[in-house]
């Protein structure tokens, strides 16, 4: 590749701020250390993880075995699904997409540096919080979905589901922030030129990828809330015997669990559109079409969760329109696979470690999404449900898939995180005992499976070749732990003696390739214009640049992205931040008034909101929060006439009348416990106290926001005609504003008019 002459007119970085040792680390906030503390904490679990599915695979290598008990067995599978689910595969694509991202588009650094750090010891706050149910009366044992009425208190005594739902919780803000951080990143912070039709695909693809996680993981949050709120408060959410519906659980969990495994696999396809075209020395086949059809995944995955539920008996309506939805979602996932294999063809491809595991990405995830198809026939999925054979794809999708395309990735991207290259020789060793040990471990499992080998048990009995085909999985996956220390040993011997990298080790296109190798503090010495897809071929053959994309209509139109630290970006990044937060937020309260209005819309022998309710008070209370969302409004617009005194005035009323709001709801709730109305009565008190009680929450902290707000005032730091973060402030009391509205028109009108 020329050398690249970057122009006059490429933006200067700031001076580089030293950091080192240990606690560097600890206390970084540079998100290259972040990401690389991400994949060293995610790669932990992993090894975790793994020594868990070794001791399940050495207790399944021979029939009736003795070597765990059904009990260990529970604890074992469950903590290995939660772990490489919620504490491997999704952080470690963020980590990923933490170090790559703003290097990819040009950016100094990510969008809020400590909400990042946030994520990062969020995840480890969570991981240890679930490992530490192992020394507080035992591990979680109800499988990593937890399916009630099996992890409701009369079943599970134990604190292991507690602690579960605890961990996942703070896994579960962590990826929510982190996700916000990468989509503000993306949309507020590109280089100059760079168009969202001129992004790298990796960023692309994580930008979808964040979309969902935002639309998916309030989802489980509060469906894990209700869950703690039934375990801890003897409430009724899905506890049968409380009149609780169990099979609400399962639409809620797999509401989220669907898009959560599009969640762990968009990201790699990110990878894969990244390595395959380096290596094959040709730009990618049919970019809008890999980045079109990423979108109609993501939309589609939020359609098909109750194919996991067929078993269930959900009705032939149901069942055929998720099996439609099901067969749909396989078409654009196949476009990915053309566009790949024809950006292989006519290739000048190089066999790299990151091209050979690329390669073997192609041939797993097939295989995983035909298997994945096979379920859309409803009768085949009742056959195969719960038999080996959902494992064996499973696997092939998550390991075969995301796993053989984060090996890729880091094969691919090792050198620009280290400055040395990893060794090709261990590394081809790597891929082929991973390769190997794969496929002996589960592609034998189809065949168990469909031979009627159940999954979820401990032990089995002495069935005709049972034993031998368990004994091979078994030596595949101990074939497969020693690839792992294969890995590790490749990645011990090149820190200490790899051969240097340099800046460009493959010849690649994107930008993190334009920076030293690791990249310094600031990311860019100087920041390369765009002008294509290909910004580094471009500088190096201005005689060859790519054609400029075609505007899309609502992507290429705009101009070219803030940069950090100008003014247009330091006011768009808080307004933006705050937007994906209030719309995760509203997901997070829809779920629950989706459980007030199943259960007060069912016939049920409890109270009704009708018979307990004073919709006279609670109007008053109404007026409170409704006033105070226009006395705030008033106080931004004091301090765009520079009318200091009035915004410390309005702000002061706007706090009085928030307070009010919520003296008034505890005075209700006062009277209503005085009444023997409790979240532990009936479905009535568990779903008015879950849900009036988390927007009091949210007043709580909008109060709290509005003090701040209030001191920073007083003390004249707000000189300008608009303020940031009034605006984000704002923006979160009108969304509670009218979260209200909705509530007070749901339970106090319906009562009234029903």
């Amino acid at each position: 590749m020329k050398e690249i002459a970057l122009p006059p007119g490429a933006l200067p970085a700031p001076a580089d701020r030293a950091a080192g040792g240990l606690y560097g680390w600890i206390a970084s906030l540079d998100h290259k250390q972040i990401g690389i503390m991400y994949l060293l904490v995610t790669f932990a679990f992993f090894i975790v993880g793994g020594v868990e599915a070794l001791l399940m695979r050495t207790q399944l290598a021979v029939p009736n075995n003795t070597f765990l008990g059904p009990e260990a067995y529970n604890q074992l599978f469950t903590m290995h699904g939660t772990t490489m689910i919620f504490l491997v595969v999704m952080p470690m694509l963020i980590g990923l997409a933490t170090y790559v991202v703003p290097l990819q588009v040009g950016a100094r650094d990510i969008a809020y540096p400590r909400m990042n750090a946030l994520s990062l010891w969020l995840l480890v706050f969570g991981g240890l919080l679930l490992y530490f149910s192992y020394l507080a009366g035992g591990a979680p044992d109800a499988g990593w979905f937890s399916y009630a009425p099996l992890s409701e208190k009369p079943y599970t005594t134990t604190t292991g589901v507690d602690y579960w739902i605890l961990g996942l919780l703070a896994t579960g803000i962590g990826t929510i922030a982190a996700a916000i951080n990468l989509i503000v990143t993306i949309l507020a912070l590109r280089a100059p030129g760079m168009r969202l039709t001129r992004l790298p695909l990796f960023t692309w693809m994580v930008l979808v990828n964040s979309v969902l996680i935002l639309c998916a993981l309030p989802v489980l949050n509060a469906s894990l809330v209700m869950l703690l709120i039934d375990r801890q408060l003897n409430a009724h959410f899905f506890a049968p015997q409380g009149g609780g519906s169990a099979i609400l659980w399962q639409h809620f969990f797999w509401a989220f669990g669907h898009p959560e495994v599009y969640i762990m696999v968009l990201p790699a396809f990110g990878i894969i559109s990244e390595v395959i075209p380096v290596f094959s020395r040709k730009a990618i086949y049919g970019y809008e079409f890999v980045a079109a059809s990423t979108g109609a995944i993501a939309f589609l995955s939020l359609a098909v969760w109750a194919h996991h539920m067929f078993a269930v008996g959900l009705g032939r309506t149901a069942d055929l329109f998720f099996a439609v939805a099901s067969m749909l979602i396989a078409i654009p996932t196949g476009v990915k696979v053309l566009n790949w294999c024809a950006t292989l063809w006519g290739g000048a491809i190089r066999f790299t470690t990151a091209m050979l595991f690329a390669m073997a990405f192609l041939a797993m995830f097939t295989i995983g999404g035909i298997t994945g198809v096979s379920f859309t026939a409803v009768p085949i999925d009742w056959q195969v449900e719960d038999t080996y054979y959902v494992v064996a794809h499973m696997h092939y999708v998550l390991f075969g898939g995301t796993a053989f395309a984060v090996f890729a990735g880091l094969y691919y991207w090792f050198p620009k995180m280290t400055g040395r290259m990893l060794s090709e020789a261990w590394g081809k060793w790597h891929f082929w005992l991973t390769f190997v040990g794969f496929n002996l471990t589960f592609m034998i499992q189809h065949v168990l499976g469909l031979m009627g080998m159940p999954r979820r048990v401990f032990t089995y009995p002495d069935i005709p070749d049972w034993g031998r085909f368990n004994m091979i999985s078994t030596a595949g996956a101990y074939l497969l732990g020693f690839s792992v220390l294969v890995f590790l040993w490749n990645v011990f011997a090149s820190l200490r003696a790899g051969r240097p990298a340099g800046d460009n080790p493959w010849n690649a296109w994107t930008l993190e390739w334009a920076t030293p190798s690791p990249p310094p503090e600031h990311n860019f010495d100087l920041v390369p214009p765009v002008r294509g897809r290909r910004p580094l071929w471009d500088l190096a053959h201005p005689e060859r640049t790519d054609p400029a994309p075609a505007r899309l209509s609502g992507l290429g139109g705009r101009g070219p992205a803030p940069r950090p630290g100008d003014e247009a970006a330091a006011g768009s990044l808080p307004r933006l931040g705050m937007l994906c937060f209030i719309g995760t937020e509203a997901i997070f309260f829809v779920m629950l008034i989706l459980a007030y209005v199943y259960y007060h819309s069912a016939a049920h022998t409890g109270l009704v909101a009708a018979r307990v309710l004073d919709s006279g008070r609670a109007g008053i209370n109404t007026v409170f929060l409704v006033a105070s969302s226009a006395t705030l409004w008033l106080g931004a617009k004091s301090l765009e006439q520079r009318r200091g005194g009035a915004l410390i005035a309005w702000l002061a009323v706007t706090i009085i009348l928030g307070a009010l709001f919520l003296v008034g709801q505890g005075r209700e709730w006062l009277t209503l416990v005085r009444a023997n109305v409790t979240v532990s009565r009936d479905l009535f008190g568990t779903t008015f106290f879950t849900l009036t009680g988390f927007h009091g929450l949210h007043v709580l902290l909008g109060l709290c926001l509005l003090a701040l707000l209030f001191g920073l005032a007083v003390a004249r730091r707000f000189q300008g005609p608009t303020s940031a973060a009034i605006e984000a402030v704002a923006l979160y009391w009108h969304f509670v504003d009218a979260v209200w509205i909705g509530i007070y028109s749901l339970i106090y009108l319906w009562a009234v008019l029903g």
